[in-house]
This record gives structure tokens, C-alpha cells and sequence, in this order.
């Protein structure tokens, strides 16, 4: 190894070391030391194995992270915790450190042993550059998906671009996962009105540039279905829960059903706060829906969510036309 190059190896050994010293510290603790470091709780645990290539990845350093492995290190080396370089240089947003590994020859599939791939901790990171690089080299969806979920990752923390990505290339926008439910059930559980609303009204999104690895063609994606949440309990239950009146109106305007029950036997308005703008307004629409509103739903359910996207085409006037697309 160069002489060059030994200080900042030994200052990475050095850090090691130092977190190494205080591995009996709370994770709290660890994160009002370390700052925003810790972003994400497959990381604990791995600071005492933690190689050189890990600390330029997670920190950006393509430099360093070049020179590493041209001087002999293992681009897919693996803490105990099983995260990889790459692991950490998505999850940091870096996506020229993490185009490097991948050139390389680093894992796309990579799994840590709580079940996150680089495709998770990009959708963490809310890294488009990194989700769009991690399509081209790995296959969508992959089996970890059901235990640590993409999209419902980027949904949840309100990461548009890069669950737009994802839908772009496959991944069921009902996918459903134990304790955490549908995509749209994990954004109403976050109270993300902005993706709540794209992943109800969501046609065809745009294509996106197919990787050298002969990724399928994206296929259209069909909007979310505004029913499906987590077993019995529906987006509606979730937001119900929530201080925002506009994301509960907003449900309602799609279809949500107001009387339904979870299994519990609760319906959304006995979950609400008491007293609370959103049990008023639930409240309000547990009666009868206006005319036009019972005519839109008709019709859109007459078209099925496949054919939602023709609906410009019926002889209709523009005004009603926009008005059965909700624009």
C-alpha cells in the first residue's frame, strides 16, 4: 500500500476505534454523537467491523474509494450485519461512489440481514440518481422486497421521484406487507397528502432508460386502489388517525368507503381524535354523497382502473371529462 495513502487509512482505523469505545452507548446517544450518521436501524450493530471502503462510501469519497480498491479491497466486503459499501454509499446519497462499485463488480442484490437492499436505502435517502442507477443493474421486484419494501419506503418518506421510478418499472402499487400495508395505507399513515394524492390519480408514468441487463420494459401503472390498506384496516382508517382534513377528503373524493370497518369492528370516525376537525368532517360525509359524486365513482367503476386512463375519450364535455379525472 502507498505510503500516500496510509494516513488515511489509519484515520479510518482510528474512527473504528473510537465507536468501537462506545458500543455500550443508547442509539440515541450514538445518534446525538454521530449526527445524522445513523440514518437507518440495519446499521447498528456493524460500527465495530466497519472496513475503510464502508467510511469513503458512506461519506462520499470517490477518491479514496477509487484508490481502495485499486490497492486490493473487496468492493461486496460485508460488516457482520451484512451491509455492503454499497449499502452505505446509497443510503448517503452518493450515487458517483455508488456508480463506481457497480462498475466494479459490487452486489445490486446485496442483503443485509434485516433484508435491506441499495434499492431500500435509496429509497431511504429519497437518491432518484441511485434508484435510477440500481434498476439498470438489478432486477425489480426482488424477494427482499417483501421484507424491507422499496416503495413503500419511498412512500412513506415522501420521496415522489423515486416511487414514481419504481411503478415505472413493475412494482405493484397494491403490494400489501405484513405490518405495513399498501404503498398508499403506508403514505396515509405518514399523512403524505402529495403522494397520497399522485399514487390515487397515477396512469401511465413516463418511461424510463432500460438498463444493459435487459430489464423488461416498463408496462403502464394502474392507480391505487383507495380500499386496500393493512388486512381490514384501510387508508382511511390511517388517515383518521391523523390532524389533515384535506388528506381525508381527498380519500373520500376517490371512493373511500366511510362506513367500512377494520377488524375490530371500528369504523374511520371512531378512530378519529374526539372533537377534532377530522371526526367533523367524517362525520359530515357518513351521510348520503352528493349527486354528482355517486355519478363520477359509477363510472369510473364502470371503466375499471385498466381503462381509467382512456376515459378523454368519451364523447363527454370537457368540463365533465375533467371533473371524472379529478383535474
Amino acid at each position: 500500500m502507498s505510503k500516500r495513502f496510509t494516513p488515511h487509512l489509519q484515520s479510518c482505523t482510528a474512527k473504528r476505534q473510537d465507536i468501537t469505545g462506545i458500543s455500550d452507548l443508547s442509539w440515541g446517544s450514538r445518534k446525538d454523537l454521530y449526527g445524522n450518521y445513523i440514518v437507518h436501524t440495519f446499521q447498528g450493530g456493524s460500527w465495530a467491523d466497519r472496513s475503510p471502503l464502508h467510511e469513503v462510501a458512506s461519506e462520499g469519497h470517490l477518491l479514496s474509494l477509487k484508490t481502495l480498491i485499486l490497492q486490493g479491497f473487496n468492493v461486496n466486503i460485508l460488516t457482520m450485519d451484512r451491509v455492503s459499501p454499497l449499502h452505505d454509499a446509497c443510503l448517503g446519497s452518493h450515487a458517483t461512489c455508488a456508480k463506481f462499485l457497480l462498475e466494479n463488480g459490487a452486489n445490486a442484490n446485496s442483503v443485509t440481514i434485516n433484508g435491506a437492499t441499495p434499492l431500500f436505502c435509496a429509497c431511504c435517502s429519497g437518491s432518484a440518481d441511485c434508484v435510477s442507477l440500481l434498476l439498470e443493474y438489478c432486477p425489480a421486484p426482488h424477494p427482499a422486497h417483501l421484507v424491507a419494501p422499496p416503495l413503500h419506503e419511498a412512500a412513506k418518506r415522501g420521496h415522489r421521484e423515486c416511487m414514481e421510478m419504481l411503478l415505472a418499472h413493475g412494482l405493484n402499487i397494491d403490494l400489501e406487507i405484513p405490518r405495513q400495508g399498501t404503498p398508499l395505507y403506508a403514505a396515509c399513515v405518514s399523512q403524505r397528502t402529495d403522494i397520497v394524492e399522485r399514487l390515487l390519480q397515477l396512469g401511465a408514468v413516463k418511461k424510463h432508460r432500460i438498463g444493459h441487463t435487459g430489464y423488461p420494459r416498463p408496462r403502464k401503472t394502474f392507480r391505487a386502489d383507495v380500499q386496500c390498506g393493512k388486512a381490514q384496516d384501510s387508508p382511511l382508517h390511517a388517515a383518521a388517525q391523523g390532524p389533515s382534513v384535506r388528506l381525508l377528503e381527498l380519500l373520500l373524493e376517490y371512493g373511500a368507503d366511510v362506513r367500512s370497518r377494520n377488524n375490530e369492528g371500528k369504523r374511520p370516525v371512531e378512530l378519529a381524535t374526539p372533537g377534532s376537525p377530522v371526526e367533523k368532517a367524517l362525520q359530515l360525509r357518513e351521510g348520503p354523497s352528493v349527486l354528482s359524486q355517486l355519478c363520477r365513482l359509477c363510472i369510473r367503476r364502470a371503466l375499471g382502473r385498466p381503462r381509467l386512463h382512456m376515459a378523454p375519450t368519451l364523447p363527454l364535455p370537457h368540463q365533465l371529462g375533467a371533473f371524472l379525472l379529478y383535474r
